[in-house]
């Protein structure tokens, strides 16, 4: 019998054997490619029954790093931390802003104790002034924005660009807290402190306003390319029905938690050609 070339074309036999009388139990005949293809297989099995564990079973919670329940809520205590920080700011560039016009003998903003204690009521009602100085603050940061034209929406709404392009604004800075699922929650939760502002996340016409029961105040945007908007838990509506609305733009007041809500959030909706879309797909809260 010739003997092999190399030991590629080698032949091999794993065999089981009793220890007493010899007598063949088990046998397997392989070649080095077929050794070679097995020890693959079982790797790239291996791996694949590994991602499955991690991937759909709660063993993902034991890898270092990995994000759980805890942490993610305190994610969220953290992002409502930053905007009481960013209230504090705020308060003293109120603060600042009162001293200049005392020293210049200008009118100071006319903030009671309430508002310095982080509200935007004054005497039950919405200061003014105060609404004023932030939409400065908001015109100019927009403006900013659209130095480079990146918000030209006359030029959306002609190129009737697909939601895909769209430019979408923040309609609250927080946190969602309950994401999406077409079939029992057709929209998400957005965690923010009860008073934040609400802003139209497109440009449009404001189409419905009214007060639900469980809701509170509602508000409904039409944008262009078959895009609708829907904001809900809203304490004070800002425009009304038939106003046309810029993108970043105040349209509400987020309200404080009601009784068949879970802590202050925004409800926010976002459909496309009559269906709902998950937001958090074009919008980066």
């Amino acid at each position: 019998m010739e003997k092999p070339d190399n030991k590629k074309n080698r032949h091999y036999r794993l065999s089981l054997l009793d220890a007493f009388s010899h007598e063949r139990i088990w046998s397997l005949r392989f070649s080095h490619k077929a050794m070679v293809a097995a020890i693959v297989s079982a790797a790239v099995l291996a791996v694949l029954v590994l991602f499955c564990l991690v991937a759909f079973t709660p063993l993902r919670l034991l890898i270092p790093g990995y994000p759980s329940s805890a942490s993610r809520r305190q994610a969220v205590q953290n992002a409502l931390r930053i905007d009481s920080l960013e209230t504090k700011i705020l308060q003293w560039e109120l603060y600042s802003e009162n001293l200049r016009r005392v020293v210049t003998g200008a009118e100071p903003f006319k903030l009671d104790s309430v508002a310095l204690a982080g509200t935007l009521v004054t005497n039950g009602k919405v200061d003014s002034a105060f609404l004023a100085y932030r939409d400065s603050l908001l015109r100019a940061d927009v403006k900013a924005q659209e130095q480079f034209g990146v918000d030209d929406e006359a030029a959306l709404r002609r190129r009737n660009l697909p939601i895909e392009a769209q430019l979408f604004y923040v309609p609250v800075k927080g946190v969602v807290s309950d994401g999406f699922d077409l079939a029992v929650h057709p929209w998400v939760d957005v965690t923010a402190p009860a008073g934040s502002m609400v802003m139209a996340v497109l440009g449009g016409t404001v189409v419905y306003t009214g007060w639900e029961e469980e809701d509170g105040y509602v508000l409904a945007i039409q944008h262009s390319s078959d895009i609708l908007s829907i904001y809900k838990h809203i304490e004070k509506l800002l425009r009304k029905a038939g106003d046309p609305v810029k993108a970043g733009t105040p349209v509400g007041v987020l309200a404080s938690s009601q009784s068949l809500t879970k802590g202050d959030h925004l409800h926010f909706e976002l459909w496309y050609e009559g269906e709902a879309v998950d937001p958090v797909q074009f919008i980066k809260f």
